[in-house]
This record gives structure tokens, C-alpha cells and sequence, in this order.
């Protein structure tokens, strides 16, 4: 007998491709995105972080040593220079990956037919949701600041990001009656309302170098959502991918 060579089912094959596109896609705007933000944080939040590393190590030698501090210190840690470099760019591309996986899976799911203008736009709302509006409660600080309970600041969060992307998708529908458009409005103002959890402890860093470091740190974020939306969707529309749909 003669064997015979199955044929892939095109209901198999347009599943398979658009995935192996869409996964093209979000690795290359991911690295892309990654790379740019890691240059850009290189020469801004760098030198504001090892600035404020010399505050806190000048803290930390006056106050006394507990054995929790010293298996701290004994743990592995990235010497300065080109080691410590290259764990911050592998780590900051590997996140964009990732954050890239999350925008564009959403358009991909929607579907949107992204291009890099509409890809731009979604990046902006990512950025309100992800890290502008908690900003405005737990804004980003440099090390030797004092913080809020891990738990807590992780609980606030979580849920700040959950009703601002809530809020932003029942506002900017034009078809959504006024009273649901109100539902939104109240989802962003309510974990405001509520209040970010607040710090405990001392901090021993100057008040001017956390606020250069927030606001420097939340410029580059936005810069980066925008690219990375803006090279996604540049990428996605000329990937075919929604074509596959």
C-alpha cells in the first residue's frame, strides 16, 4: 500500500499562523521597546538611583547591623559596571516582552486593526492605567525611601490599574449611555478616594531628588508605552495578522 501524507486542515493552519505572527510580533516590539527604554533610563533614572544609593548607605552605617541586614548584604548581587548593566538591559527587555505581550494581546483579541497610530494610542492608555494613575498615590521612588507594607502597596495597585482600565473603557465608548459613563468616572476617582497606603519608617533621601526621580521615572515609562504601542502596531499591521482574522 501506498502511504499516504496528510494534509494540515486550514482550520488548523490560520490558528497556528496567527499565532506564530502575533508572537513575531510582540518579541520584536518588545525588544525593540526594551532596548530603547533601557538607553534612555541609562543616561536619566541610573545616576538619580546611584545618588540615592549613597544616601542610603550613609544611613544604613549609622544604624546597627541586625542578622537579617547581614544575610541581605551576603546575598548574590550584580557587581557595578558592565555586569550589573547587563542584568538591568536583560531584565527591562525581558518586562517589555511581556508588557508587550499584554497590549498586544488585547488587540488581538478585541480585534483592532492596529497601525502604528492607533498602536501609539493604546500605548498611552496602557500607560494612565499601568503606571500613571497609581502614580498619583504610590508614585515610583529611588531606594532609601521609606514605603508602605509590600502587601498592601501590591493590594492598592492591582486594583487602582483594574478600575482605571474599567473606568477608561466605559468613558471613552461614545454608544454608552451617560449613567454607565458615570460608573467609569467613579471607577477612576474611587482608589484616589480611598487612598494609597501610606509609608512607614524614615527616609534618607533628600525630598528634591525623590520628586526629580518620579518625575523623571514616569516621563520615561510614558515615552516608552508610546513607543512600544507605536512599533507594535507598525509591526502588526505589516505582519498581515489581521488579515488572518
Amino acid at each position: 500500500m501506498t502511504p499516504v501524507t496528510r494534509m494540515a486542515s486550514p482550520a488548523t493552519e490560520i490558528p497556528v499562523d496567527r499565532f506564530r505572527r502575533l508572537a513575531s510580533v510582540v518579541l520584536i516590539a518588545g525588544t525593540l521597546a526594551g532596548l530603547f527604554l533601557f538607553a534612555v533610563q541609562h543616561f536619566t533614572i541610573v545616576p538619580l538611583i546611584a545618588r540615592a544609593e549613597v544616601y542610603e548607605s550613609a544611613a544604613h552605617d549609622k544604624t546597627p547591623h541586625t542578622h537579617h541586614d547581614e544575610e541581605e548584604e551576603a546575598a548574590w548581587q550584580p557587581s557595578e559596571g558592565s555586569e550589573r548593566t547587563f542584568y538591568t538591559a536583560l531584565t527591562t527587555v525581558l518586562t517589555a516582552i511581556g508588557f508587550a505581550a499584554l497590549l498586544l494581546g488585547i488587540a488581538a483579541m478585541k480585534p483592532v486593526a492596529l497601525d502604528w497610530r492607533k498602536g501609539a494610542i493604546w500605548g498611552l492608555a496602557a500607560f494612565i492605567c499601568i503606571d500613571l494613575a497609581p502614580a498619583f498615590g504610590l508614585p515610583p521612588q529611588p531606594p532609601g525611601v521609606a514605603v508602605a507594607d509590600l502587601y498592601a502597596r501590591q493590594l492598592w495597585w492591582v486594583a487602582t490599574v483594574a478600575l482605571t482600565a474599567v473606568g477608561l473603557w466605559l468613558l471613552t465608548s461614545k454608544e454608552r449611555p451617560w449613567a454607565i459613563r458615570l460608573i467609569g468616572l467613579v471607577a477612576l476617582i474611587l482608589p484616589h478616594a480611598i487612598g494609597a497606603p501610606p509609608a512607614t519608617g524614615q527616609s534618607a533621601v533628600p525630598v528634591e531628588l525623590v520628586r526629580q526621580f518620579a518625575l523623571v521615572s514616569i516621563l520615561t515609562t510614558g515615552i516608552f508605552w508610546i513607543a512600544l504601542g507605536s512599533i507594535g502596531g507598525l509591526l502588526y499591521e505589516r505582519s498581515g495578522y489581521s488579515q488572518l482574522q
